[in-house]
């Protein structure tokens, strides 16, 4: 299994600014990119939806019900007085 990875046809402008910035650094541009992918990919592994958070914090247990979802978003609730 080889560990490196070949870019074909990378825009030259991205090219030298990859080496700008590894050079900045002090590290090849191959390890600057494992860093940039690194990076990226720990922004975006798992990102808590909204919900997620607020039930995490909010549910059942805590005693929080939330509204039943509908096809875009949350029904709206309806406020009323008692007795109407």
């Amino acid at each position: 299994m080889s560990k490196s990875l070949t870019v074909r046809d990378i825009d030259p402008g991205d090219k030298s600014w990859l080496r700008r910035e590894a050079r900045q650094v002090g590290v090849s541009m191959e390890e600057f990119v494992r860093r940039l992918i690194h990076e990226k990919r720990t922004r975006t592994e798992h990102r808590p939806k909204p919900l997620e958070v607020f039930a995490r914090y909010f549910g059942e247990e805590h005693g929080v019900e939330l509204p039943p979802a509908v096809r875009r978003g949350y029904k709206p609730l309806l406020f009323s007085r008692e007795g109407e």
